[in-house]
């Protein structure tokens, strides 16, 4: 468990939440090596990681840009801020600064970066606007800002389609904005990044149709249920519904037939005027 003052995440920092976190990376990874490599990520560059979580793609960055180059890793959460140092040392890694902040509240420190990669943050912060602004201020002329951010979470579907899952996947859309967030930030980050100084040099939705035996069924399977057992745990949905929520993932998985759409996201990278 997270140490009473730890400021945690909409899932916790626990052990299990590592781990799903660990398998959500791997089944980006191929897309996000992709991604940075387009945007030119290369050895020798000065990169941070926002929002760095246990620093899955920090350790990935960190291996692109090699000795000469440096990846700065700020993150909220100390309990994940140590994950990535555990890892660091193992790797015995160099080129790592990492930090802890609150990106809604706190300031970014660095100038002069040449990239910044930023994913599922700004549909979590207080204000889109003040994080994009911060961004243009840490990057170099001719940088470039990368986001992967949720478009269109409500097209989070199943085929056939099931009125109790999408009943989760509403419930999910509400919640967040209760709380502060904007699951379909990414459409309004073209905007706001034009405001910023950015011209936009690439953008593409993501979005993937995956079948229970795929490798990709994981990463949003394991997040229903890690979220049903938050939801239970803080008392803050019915049990008759959250088992039935259940059983209705349960079923989609045991048919072969079927075909889960993932949430579309919106990939954005963005160069600094």
């Amino acid at each position: 468990m997270a140490e009473p003052n730890e400021r945690e995440y909409f899932l916790g920092t626990h052990d299990e939440e590592l781990v799903r976190l660990g398998v959500q990376h791997r089944v980006w990874r191929p897309s996000v090596l992709d991604c940075w490599q387009r945007a030119g990520i290369t050895t020798g560059w000065r990169v941070m990681d926002i929002g760095a979580g246990p620093g899955y793609a920090t350790i990935d960055l960190a291996e692109i840009v090699g000795a000469s180059g440096t990846v700065f890793a700020v993150e909220r959460s100390a309990r994940f801020l140590e994950a990535l140092e555990r890892e660091r040392r193992r790797r015995e890694l160099t080129n790592i600064r990492s930090r802890e902040m609150d990106l809604g509240g706190d300031r970014l420190e660095e100038s002069g970066l040449d990239a910044t990669w930023c994913r599922w943050v700004a549909c979590f912060v207080p204000s889109p606007e003040a994080l994009v602004a911060q961004i243009s201020g840490a990057l170099r002329p001719g940088g470039v800002a990368i986001f992967h951010e949720y478009a269109d979470y409500g097209a989070w579907r199943l085929a056939p389609r099931r009125p109790v899952f999408e009943s989760f996947v509403e419930t999910v859309i509400s919640n967040w904005r209760r709380t502060g967030g904007e699951p379909d930030v990414g459409l309004a980050l073209p905007q706001l990044l034009t405001r910023s100084g950015f011209t936009i040099r690439q953008a593409r939705p993501l979005s993937f149709a995956v079948r229970p035996r795929d490798f990709m069924w994981q990463w949003p399977a394991s997040f229903v249920y890690s979220h049903l057992d938050h939801l239970q745990a803080q008392g803050d949905a019915d049990r008759q519904w959250i088992d039935s929520v259940r059983r209705d993932l349960d079923d989609a998985a045991r048919t072969p037939e079927t075909l889960m759409i993932t949430p579309t996201v919106l990939e954005i990278i963005a160069e600094l005027a």
